[in-house]
């Protein structure tokens, strides 16, 4: 029973204090006078009262009512039921003291002031009952007694009011005496009466219905979003201008927060005077009056619910977590189903006839049903989360919260998170908690209607079904009694309402009379006997658990079955010690335990293997398991919400392996690297869940049988499942008040020391997670990643973990300052706190807790030394068998600098490899990496065990890296971070390499440093190409004699000559080092000062050739005209060099001497072509005006117009402007320069009058002649090609970036030379030039015209940026083409954007990084267009009869790259072996491209960088090749053969700078006789003829050239395409382009293949795989494949093979004889072809006239003959005779025909082609008839006898013994054997008859 009113009492206006302006209220009576002892008067009444002040006013108001609940020290909440009313007074002295502030406190400002003011006063119950509508009805009588003046005296009422007792909560069956408890009628003694209904359960909120009205006042959205922030405890103020409906509002909020208790701070009136409350930093619920609006404002992070204005504000810095889907959505439907049901209905054609929606009563209570339903699915399943740890003496539970959230899979949901770790939800435990208690509703949902939830909760209906079930229990539970709702209340008259002015104020009670009715009602009381109610307790059903409900939504991995069958065979497989099996499984377990099924399952059937608590097992299997363990550990989180690491903790101490005599390593050491571990609420609550199995099996053992079986029964009845530890507790909690104390002693003690013992237990298991293995070193920091090497693991984890420790403990995760103190006491400081806690928690004694404080230190300590003999014992095991290393075949002559350390290659972004675009993934692999004299070379196997026995290899040339940085690199099989190494080369390889943990980090500094070395040497004497064959110190100065002295003369001559020239600060140097550029630039300013010097060297240089050389270096000489590409000059016409060098005068050029010292221009060749009339002296002043004294030469003659190409640099600064001078510029010129200009002129003058279309022209030198005779001796193809010229013109020099005003009008421009008049101007370029306007008629015709017409003699293509002025030749005999070129520096961004676009270091998904848009970004395409643009440029002008001068940049970049473009295109002798070998000799290295230097292959370029100028140049030869791919001799891999090797540095052709530096170092004119090594080729061009004759991968079969055919190219970007040189890959072998290594390899290969297999059948089926397998090797094109079995096929059938091109050459002519006998246009049987990919501008018409065919064939063989039988330069004169006439000449071979050669020993017998030949005395033999090079010599002289043989092993079968025969030598005896015994002797008589003649 309880009170109704604890207090009664009014409180008045305080007349005599008045604070600042403001009125105080206070307490003019209080009845009791005395504190209750149950319920202390509650502090601030008065305050609350008036919440917005004590004001007077000046009209009377009405009476007001509202409830302001106050918070007491011990939280109990007192509800002050204030009823105020307002009362005259007229005081005047007070009227006029208080004027002023009375106005000042009112709005209501009135001049004059009223007679009669008002002030407030107030009736106050203070109550600890909620009953509002009680309240209002009482304190409204109280003043209808006084207003209406009752005959009941007030006392009485008042006295009676504070005696009156009701039950605090009805019973929940009505019984009769029941109904008397719940309803209990009460009479305040003034003819009234009130019926009071008591709820039935107390626990359940009363609400009436504020919840409904909340709902009203705010939305759904609003008020769902207000209960989120409360119980994710945010700050809430509530503002409304009525008090009563704050109040409401807020106990609406607490109403739908049930079953969970609001516990922070809650003040639904909160007054003005306290509004400071507000700032408080802790989370509450407060109503303030809307008048205070503006001190809310600068509330940062409150929630604000305007409940006026239906509004919520949620300030920005805060962020509300909400319902995690779909629950919102289903909340959300419900409410609106149950406050807006027309809303379903609202499109329907016959709405139902009444869908309102429930009375508000009943509304308020179907909306706290949803709320409820909502509740019981979060909270469903939460008593199987908890863990009851002590039963008596009163029950300690604890809530598991990460098994709640896991289950659920709920782990990263924000709001369950903060409600599970919110203050409510800890109450909710702490009360609903305890197993045996009274029950009520929500108890009931949670557990039995979860199914019915379950089913119902997709459908709406049925959802509010249920709700509104519910609902009608709540209302029931509210109104027990709804009919008897009797309340009989007098209300104050009308007429003592209207004239309340009068009214007397509210009298002084007489406090005895009101105390004596008080003590009365106590006496009373005391006399009656207590009316005990009983508490009806009872056990708390636990509802389903929550395994079941979860499953429907945790289902996420779909054939989970399957993934659990591989975990669970992988297990038995290790077990039964199947280790191979188990290695193949791993990595796919690997992949299942990041699914949470199965690392279940692992833990389970790990569980099986456990026996006795110990598991010994041997390295490997540990190892797996500990593999196994370690990542499923690694895929959970530091909660461990699904219990793995729990599962997994009683394993971790049970597995282990012996190390030696007593030493056993338990798993518990391999698995430390966890965050798990230093969470300290996973330990509690394993700690928890512990204890409780501990106390559950105590229980079950003392229980005697009788009360076991009756529980058994209960259990059994419910679910056959044994009995859980709530329904064990809750049946103790029965029968404690039953025991005696001695017993209920007894069960307090052992429940003590069963959680004192486990406490030891956990102290123990602690120290094994958290002290790792080598306590030595204190590294308690994760990030250290591996173990050091010394720690040598035995596995990728088994000891690696031990060096680590789990992350820096910060004060979180348990450890303070760990790295200040050792490891021992940070591991003791954990210990000892999570004991004190859990100790606390479960009432441990303390002299227990004493006890366990002092064990920690020793158990730690103890476990210290237990480990220190594990880690020595560890550092002894045998490294696990890692795969062993492959060494990789290495070139004759390669050899290792470092041997190979023990590396993974991580995939990169190129896909193909990782098994993204299917097939398994090969990388990463394991294996090693090696660094060689040459490459760097990675060799391994690929780490997943399906393609484990593939090889792995990539490598590329140490010369050709370019940038090297460190990365940090986390293999996939195990957390750690090792240290790697990201390589990338220009050969477009990229290696990602991970050092393995046994590799040292110094070692892998070491690797670095010698890679650098290697990379750049000091000279490039060091590089490969050098240094081949010799032994591992790089010598640099060769010492060796030298045979050919007269070479080495011709060098020393030029040298110094050249020296002389240039100044002596150079001689000094003993050794060469390339100068460096800043050098190179200062000997050209000396030139250009040093006249004397210059002049003498013209004097000698004017005599002929051969006076100016001694006679000893004449010989040598002629190598000079070899190399200077004389034979290129030779077949143009523009030269000879005969013996005599007499010159034919009528030849329009000459072949020039004058650099044969390269003192004219360092970077020339010794020989150049000049026009006939310009002496040497000349070309020794011009060379100054040009760049690096590179002026204009010839390099290549149309033969048919004529027309030349010249090349040089371009213009220096003061040349442009001596050149191009206008004779009127103010400026004063030195004579000097002007003359230079003039002999320029001149210069260019001779080269326009060599060309014939001039000469014709020479007797009309105006304009109209010369275009008309242009016209008229051009051919007609001419004239239709002309307006094509004028759009190319256009296009190469109007680039769109041009502003308007500069040259992008591709006009003519510049002021004519020696007149005033000015020449046919653009208008817009001219008035820019020369300042002047230029009204000519002819100013601008459409540009195709204007070229048609003006045609110049010679084209200048100049450099944009450097024509800043110029002038125009009278005539136009030259005009200038100023273009944009690209310099050197945009090449180098270019390329190094193309090579990431091509081979990405690691894949992104970012579509700006995708593959083409990052190609478009490197702009490599445009760069490649605009250099074959100008080069189609140049060819149609070359074309149409004018010469071009290409004068770009220094002349050896750009220049080089348009030249040898416009020859290749316009000379199909270029597109054979020979030419395009002679182009790049010629133009690159004679002319001095700097590949040393743009290679950046030494020392000293490295800072400028690698520039793949020459590469640009392959791949615009590429771009061509695929248009025309039938006028190339030469393949496509031949050009990528070329892009390999040209930064191999492997030969020493793309060495050097220039002809002098490799003349300097002796390079230039090697004697093929002097190579030591017949392996090792110098030239690549040697090295690609000898592969041509074995094998037809440089030659392109559909080769059918037309007669002088010119090749115009489409250079559109469109039209071009990524060279798959960049893109390709071969992992089975690495890049193709060393053939030895393949041979190596293939016979390796077969070695092995040899063993006997005994593998079963083999699939003849074989998987080709996009970046593994050479596809050119593994799917050859038919014609190689068919070459190749010609070959297989003769070799078996022992006949002599020929070679491929012979074999091909026959077949085409056999294929063209057969074509003219068939006469048929039709081309489909044949071979050649097999090309469909005639370019689409040529017709297919020409191709089938076959005599066109056949002719073109001869012209190939024919050009192929004359171009083998040259004189390769520097052969001994002998041998360079015979060459020529080796197998066509037959007068010198006496007797020739097939012998079968026996070899040397064990070698079998061949068959070759022996020639005897008497003239030169010998006996040759050739590997076939048709081989042009004799595989060996057998000298005659040397020969002793012929004597008839025997047959020996392995001799031809079937032959006739008399055909063998020996032939002894000095040396040795030769074994041979003849077709048949005649062709024996025949055979003996001739070589006898030899030596007889001799």
């Amino acid at each position: 029973m309880a009170r109704l009113a604890d207090y009664f009492v009014v409180v008045g206006y305080d007349l005599e204090k008045r604070v600042e302006g403001e009125g105080q209220g206070r307490i003019l009576q209080r009845f009791p006078e005395k504190d209750w002892e149950d319920s202390p008067f509650p502090q601030g009444v008065e305050l609350f009262c008036q919440p917005s002040g004590w004001q007077l006013v000046p009209d009377q108001l009405p009476p007001s009512f509202f409830v302001a609940v106050l918070t007491d020290i011990n939280s109990d909440r007192h509800y002050c039921a204030c009823f105020t009313f307002w009362e005259g007074l007229d005081n005047p002295q007070l009227q006029k003291a208080e004027a002023s502030e009375a106005d000042e406190a009112d709005e209501v400002l009135s001049v004059v002031q009223p007679a009669k003011i008002f002030a407030p006063k107030s009736l106050v119950l203070v109550s600890q009952l909620d009953y509002t509508e009680v309240f209002r009805n009482c304190l409204g009588l109280i003043y209808t007694v006084h207003v209406d003046g009752l005959s009941a005296p007030l006392e009485t009422v008042v006295g009676n009011l504070l005696t009156c007792v009701i039950p605090i909560a009805g019973g929940s069956q009505p019984g009769q005496e029941q109904r008397e408890e719940s309803l209990r009628t009460i009479t305040l003694g003034a003819g009234d009466r009130q019926v009071i209904q008591t709820p039935i359960n107390e626990s359940l909120p009363v609400s009436g219905s504020s919840v409904a009205q909340l709902f009203r006042q705010l939305g759904i959205a609003n008020v769902l979003c207000l209960f989120c922030a409360a119980l994710t405890e945010h700050k809430i103020l509530f503002l409304s201008s009525s008090y009563q409906r704050l109040t409401d509002a807020c106990r609406a909020l607490l109403a739908i927060m049930f079953p969970l208790k609001y516990s922070f701070t809650y003040i639904p009136i909160l007054p003005g005077k306290l509004l400071e409350v507000l700032s408080t930093p802790t989370p509450f619920i407060i109503g303030v009056n809307s008048f205070f609006r503006s001190e809310t404002q600068e509330l940062l992070d409150v929630i604000i619910a305007d409940l006026d204005g239906g509004t919520v504000t949620i300030p920005e810095c805060v962020h509300i977590s909400l319902l995690p889907e779909p629950l919102l959505q289903q909340t959300q439907t419900a409410l609106s189903m149950v406050l807006d049901p027309e809303l379903e209905v609202a499109d329907h054609a016959f709405p139902p006839q009444s869908t309102q929606p429930s009375a508000l009563k009943i509304q308020d209570k179907e909306i706290r049903a949803v709320f409820l339903w909502l509740f019981a699915r979060l909270f469903q399943g939460y008593r199987w989360c908890l863990h009851i740890i002590r039963i008596h003496p009163e029950p300690v539970i604890r809530f598991h919260k990460a098994a709640f959230l896991g289950q659920r899979a709920l782990s990263e949901d924000d709001f369950l998170t903060k409600v599970l770790d919110g203050m409510a939800f800890a109450g909710f435990v702490s009360e609903r908690g305890p197993p045996y208690r009274a029950t009520d509703l929500f108890d009931d949902l949670v557990a039995n209607q979860v199914e019915r939830i379950r089913q119902e909760e997709a459908c709406p209906h049925k959802v509010m079904n249920h709700a509104k079930e519910v609902a009608e229990q709540l209302f029931k539970n509210e109104n027990p009694y709804p009919a008897v709702a009797m309340h009989k209340i007098q209300r104050p008259s009308e007429s003592s309402q209207n004239n309340a002015q009068n009214q007397a104020p509210f009298p002084l009670l007489d406090d005895v009379a009101v105390q004596l009715f008080i003590d009365h009602a106590a006496a009373k009381l005391k006399t009656a006997p207590p009316a005990v109610k009983p508490e009806l307790k009872s056990m708390v059903p636990s509802g389903p658990p929550l395994g079941d409900i979860v499953d429907r939504n945790g289902n996420v991995m779909a054939n989970s079955a399957r993934r659990l069958e591989v975990v669970r065979n992988c297990i038995t497989y290790i077990f039964e010690n199947k280790m191979l099996e188990a290695k193949k499984l791993m990595p796919a377990v690997l992949r299942a335990l990041k699914g949470r099924a199965a690392r279940v399952c692992l833990t389970q059937e790990l569980n099986q293997h456990v026996l006795q608590n110990r598991a010994v097992l041997d390295d490997q299997q540990f190892d797996y398991i500990v593999r196994m363990m370690n990542c499923t550990l690694q895929d959970c989180s530091h909660m461990d919400e699904h219990g793995i690491a729990a599962a997994l903790l009683p394993l971790v101490t049970a597995f282990c392996r012996k190390l030696g005599a007593g030493v056993t390593q338990f798993a518990y050491s391999c698995v430390q690297e966890h965050m798990v571990w230093t969470n300290m609420q996973f330990w509690e609550a394993m700690f928890y869940s512990d204890v409780q199995n501990h106390i559950r099996h105590l229980y079950l053992e003392t229980e005697d049988g009788g009360q076991h079986n009756n529980l058994e029964q209960h259990v059994a009845s419910s679910n056959r499942r044994e009995i859980g530890a709530l329904e064990l507790a809750s049946e103790q909690s029965r029968l404690w008040p039953t025991l005696s104390k001695e017993m209920q002693m007894e069960r307090v003690q052992k429940e003590e020391s069963t959680v004192f013992s486990q406490a030891i237990h956990y102290a123990n298991r602690m120290s094994y997670l958290l002290l790792p293995l080598d306590t030595s070193k204190n590294r308690l920091l994760r990030s250290s990643g591996l173990g050091d090497v010394e720690s040598v693991s035995n596995s990728y984890v088994t000891n690696s973990i031990a060096g680590s420790m789990a992350e820096s403990y910060d004060t979180e995760s348990g450890f303070e300052d760990a790295e200040s103190s050792d490891v021992a006491n940070s591991v003791v400081r954990f210990i000892n706190r999570f004991v004190d806690k859990v100790c606390n928690e479960s009432g441990v004694t303390n002299e227990h807790l004493k006890a366990l404080h002092a064990m920690i230190p020793d158990i730690v300590q103890m476990h210290i030394e237990t480990l220190e003999a594990v880690h020595r014992e560890s550092k002894r095991l045998p490294p696990i068998q890692k795969p062993k290393l492959l060494r990789p075949t290495l070139l004759p002559g390669e050899e290792l600098v470092m041997e190979g350390m023990r590396v993974h290659l991580i995939p990169d972004g190129r896909e193909e490899a990782t098994g993204l675009m299917g097939g398994p993934p090969l990388l990463p692999a394991e294996g090693a990496i090696f660094l060689t004299t040459y490459r760097l070379i990675f060799k391994g196997t690929p780490t997943d065990p399906l393609v484990g026995e593939q090889t792995v290899t990539r490598s590329f040339p140490v010369a050709s890296l370019t940038k090297e940085k460190r990365i940090s690199v986390s293999l996939t099989m195990d957390q750690f971070v090792q240290e790697g190494l990201q390589l990338r080369s220009c050969t477009f390889q990229l290696m990602k390499i991970a050092f393995d943990e046994e590799v040292a980090s110094d070692l892998a500094e070491v690797f670095r440093k010698h890679l650098h070395k290697l990379r750049y040497p000091q000279h490039v004497q060091g590089t490969f190409a050098f240094t081949v064959g010799q032994s591992g110190k790089m010598v640099v100065e060769h010492k060796t004699k030298d045979k050919n002295q007269s070479l080495k003369t011709l060098s020393k001559n030029l040298v110094k000559s050249a020296k002389r020239t240039i100044g002596r600060q150079y001689v000094t140097k003993k050794k060469y080092s390339p100068p460096t550029w800043e050098n190179r630039s200062s000997f050209q300013s000396e030139l250009d000062e040093d006249e004397i010097s210059v002049s003498e060297e013209v004097d000698q240089s004017s005599l002929t050739l051969s006076s100016t050389i001694r006679s000893s270096d004449r010989q040598t000489m002629s190598n000079v005209v070899e190399r200077a590409c004389c034979r290129d000059y030779q077949r143009l016409g523009l030269g000879t060099l005969s013996n005599s060098l007499t010159r034919s005068k009528n030849e329009p050029f000459r072949i020039s001497t004058a650099n044969r010292m390269y003192t004219v221009c360092r970077s020339y060749p010794g020989l150049l072509i000049v026009p006939q009339s310009i002496p040497d002296s000349t070309i020794n002043r011009i060379c100054r005006c040009y760049r690096q004294n590179r002026f204009p030469v010839v390099c290549w003659r149309n033969s048919r117009t004529k027309a030349v190409l010249l090349r040089s640099a371009g213009l220096h600064a003061k040349g442009v402007v001596g050149f191009f001078k206008s004779p009127n510029a103010p400026t004063a010129v030195p004579s000097q320069a002007d003359s230079t200009s003039l002999e320029q002129e001149k210069y260019l003058h001779a080269i326009i009058i060599s060309m014939p279309s001039y000469s014709e022209n020479s007797g009309r030198n105006t304009l109209s002649g010369f275009t008309s005779t242009h016209m008229n001796t051009s051919d007609s193809s001419d004239k239709l090609r002309q307006p094509k010229i004028g759009a190319l013109m256009k296009q190469v020099m109007g680039a769109k970036e041009d502003a308007p005003g500069t040259f992008s009008r591709g006009g003519k421009w510049g002021s004519i030379r020696g007149s005033g008049r000015l020449s046919a101007y653009n208008p817009d370029v001219g008035t820019r030039l020369a300042g002047k306007e230029s009204p000519q008629p002819n100013g601008g015709p459409s540009e195709a015209m204007f070229l048609r017409q003006q045609k110049a003699y010679l084209y200048i293509i100049g450099d944009k940026a450097q024509l800043k002025g110029g002038k125009q030749d009278s005539f136009q005999q030259w005009e200038v083409v100023p273009i944009e070129v690209c310099d050197v520096r945009q090449v180098k961004n270019s390329f190094k954007k193309l090579m990431k676009a091509c081979v990405p270091s690691s894949s992104t998904s970012d579509p700006n990084m995708s593959f083409l848009r990052c190609l478009e970004e490197s702009e490599w395409m445009a760069l490649l267009h605009r250099v074959l643009q100008v080069s189609v440029l140049v060819v149609e002008l070359l074309d149409t009869g004018s010469s071009v001068m290409v004068s770009l940049e220094d002349g050896w970049d750009v220049t080089t790259q348009v030249v040898s473009l416009v020859q290749l295109l316009s000379d199909p002798y270029y597109r054979t072996f020979d030419g395009f070998r002679l182009l790049v000799e010629k133009e690159w290295l004679s002319f001095g491209h700097r590949f040393s230097h743009r290679g950046a292959q030494t020392l000293g370029s490295q800072s400028s960088g690698f520039t793949p100028i020459f590469l640009q140049f392959l791949d615009c030869v590429h771009q061509i090749h695929l248009q025309f791919p039938m006028e190339f001799e030469f393949s496509q891999y031949y050009l990528k053969f070329l892009a390999y090797h040209y930064v191999s540095n492997r030969f020493r052709t793309f060495l050097l700078d220039s002809d002098y530096e490799r003349i300097e170092l002796g390079v230039l004119y090697e004697e093929k006789g002097e190579r030591k090594n017949p392996q090792v080729c110098k030239s690549v061009w040697d090295y690609i003829d000898r592969l041509n004759k074995k094998t037809p991968v440089f030659y392109n079969y559909m080769f059918s050239p037309e007669d002088d055919e010119v090749l115009r190219p489409y250079t559109f970007i469109s039209n071009l395409k990524v060279w798959d040189f960049y893109t390709e890959e071969t992992l089975s072998e690495g890049p193709s382009y060393d053939w030895e290594l393949r041979g190596r390899q293939e016979r390796a290969a077969e070695e092995t293949a040899e063993k006997p297999d005994t593998s079963g059948p083999k699939s003849q089926r074989h998987i080709v795989w996009p970046c593994y397998d050479n596809l050119t090797k593994v799917v050859p094109d038919a014609i190689t494949k068919l070459l190749q079995d010609l070959q297989s096929l003769e070799a078996e059938l022992g006949q002599a093979t020929d070679k491929w091109k012979d074999t091909w050459d026959k077949i085409k002519t056999t294929q063209r004889t057969e074509t003219k006998l068939e006469s048929k246009p039709s081309f489909s049987s044949s071979l050649l072809m097999s090309s469909n990919l005639s370019h689409q501008r040529r017709s297919q018409g020409v191709y089938l006239q076959e005599s066109g065919v056949g002719s073109s064939i001869n012209l190939a063989l024919d050009c192929e003959a004359s171009a083998t039988s040259t004189p390769v330069p520097g052969r001994p004169s002998t041998s360079t005779l015979y060459s020529q006439f080796q197998s066509s000449e037959s007068e010198n071979r006496s007797f020739e025909g097939i012998l079968f050669k026996r070899g040397a020993l064990l070698k079998p017998w061949k068959p070759r082609w022996f020639v005897l030949d008497k003239t030169k005395h010998q006996l040759r033999y050739y590997e076939s008839r048709q081989d042009k090079e004799c595989k060996g010599v057998i000298d005659l002289a040397e020969v002793e006898s012929v004597t008839a043989g025997t047959p020996a092993m392995g001799a031809p079968k079937n032959i006739d013994e008399k055909a063998f025969f020996d032939l002894k030598t000095t040396k040795r005896v030769y074994n041979f054997c003849a077709q048949d015994s005649l062709n024996a002797q025949l055979w003996m008589d001739s070589v006898q008859s030899c030596l007889s003649d001799a």
